[in-house]
């Protein structure tokens, strides 16, 4: 039976000295979790921000989507296997999660979430359902209704991150079932399903994206790719690409980044044919969640810019990732530069936590999943303090 609980509330006051930027400007002194491995003296973030939790016990805490009254849904999953759906909602609007809701369970790796006209869309490894008129139904959700079951049952690259694009539609990624390999479609795609469940190819050339989004101005599909493994340390590159066409093809498994043929594929058609990466992302960073920031209240270099949660890698000698990143985007919507916004779930070659997902509240703040600590943090500017400070 679905379930709902209480989220403990624990307080605790972070010493923040002026001046000392780096790690204890990044604290703030909102709800921390019980878990004493989650860090938050450890994230590091630009002057001006705090970190918090927003709501922790969530275990293999994914994708988020939320309803305009401010709900937040989780999925779960990943490699581990999970079966669980989360509602959190912040009753009193203080920034913290007050109540936890257990939205459906016994699922396969039900990742992906996104809501839509009032229903929430739940994207398992093979299925996509919805329940409806959820957000009025917390304490007693309704059975999932099988919108389609026509998916690839195939679990590697299967869990599915989902979006509504502007026209309205469910956009759905099926991964490449293998680390390299040439399975035709629908494998390595990005589709987009009708009211029905039927659905086309949008996008081609796509290993794994497990995040996307439509830029504010443009509308083009903006998304995330994971890059082959077993190239090497710092080959291929993750990438960040933009659909500008229906049917484009983005080159896996023939060529990677701008222009790295595979050794595999490579000598079956030219990179020349293919639509390179917006910009390259690093190498075997796990680059998955990812959202254009259409609020106000971060500072302006920040606004209509792409932040990305990377997941971290686990096959290089020195790991990489564990991060949140932003790609700055010009006026002609090109990408033009990459950089490290907050850091410090790796500590030399240790990871105590791995962001998966980013999103945007009413409110202008970032909320970022962990499914490694099963928390959800909260990032906000502090305005008055910065400009106390000459920002």
């Amino acid at each position: 039976m679905p379930r709902s609980a209480f989220i403990p509330n624990f307080r605790s006051a972070l010493p923040c000295v002026a001046g000392f930027l780096v790690v204890l400007s990044g604290v703030g002194s909102g709800a921390l979790a019980a878990d004493d491995e989650i860090r938050l003296d450890a994230i590091e973030l630009p002057d001006g921000f705090n970190v918090d939790v927003f709501a922790s016990g969530i275990d293999l805490a994914r994708s988020l989507a939320q309803s305009p009254s401010g709900t937040v849904f989780v999925g779960t999953g990943g490699l581990r296997q999970s079966d669980a759906v989360y509602a959190v909602v912040d009753e009193d609007g203080d920034g913290t999660a007050d109540r936890q809701y257990e939205i459906a369970s016994g699922l396969n790796r039900p990742n992906g979430v996104a809501f839509h006209n009032g229903d929430l869309y739940v994207a398992e490894i093979s299925r996509i359902l919805r329940l409806d008129d959820i957000g009025n139904r917390l304490d007693s959700p309704p059975e999932p209704v099988v919108i389609t079951d026509d998916l690839p049952d195939r679990r590697h690259h299967g869990w599915k991150f989902i979006r509504f694009g502007p026209d309205g539609k469910l956009y759905v990624p099926v991964g490449a079932p293998c680390n390299i390999c040439d399975e035709g479609d629908p494998f390595a795609t990005i589709l987009r399903l009708d009211d029905g469940g039927d659905y086309e190819v949008v996008a081609r050339g796509v290993r794994n994206t497990v995040g996307f989004d439509w830029h504010p101005g443009t509308g083009h599909l903006w998304f995330t790719d994971n890059g082959r493994d077993m190239m090497g340390d710092d080959v291929p590159p993750d990438e960040l690409n933009v659909l500008t066409e229906d049917g484009q093809h983005f080159g896996y498994p023939y060529c990677h980044g701008q222009d790295v043929p595979d050794p595999e594929f490579g000598d079956r058609k030219p990179c020349a044919e293919f639509v390179p990466p917006a910009i390259d992302l690093g190498p075997h960073v796990g680059a998955i969640g990812m959202r254009f920031y259409r609020g106000d209240a971060f500072p302006e270099r920040y606004r209509g810019q792409i932040f990305i949660a990377e997941h971290g890698s686990w096959n290089r000698s020195n790991k990489i990732g564990y991060r949140i990143m932003v790609v700055h985007v010009d006026g002609d919507g090109r990408a033009t530069d990459y950089e490290e916004f907050a850091t410090g779930w790796l500590q030399g070659e240790d990871s105590w936590g791995r962001p998966v997902d980013v999103m945007e509240r009413a409110d202008g703040s970032l909320l970022v999943s962990d499914d490694m600590r099963g928390v959800i943090y909260r990032i906000v500017h502090d305005g008055a303090a910065a400009a106390a400070a000459g920002e």
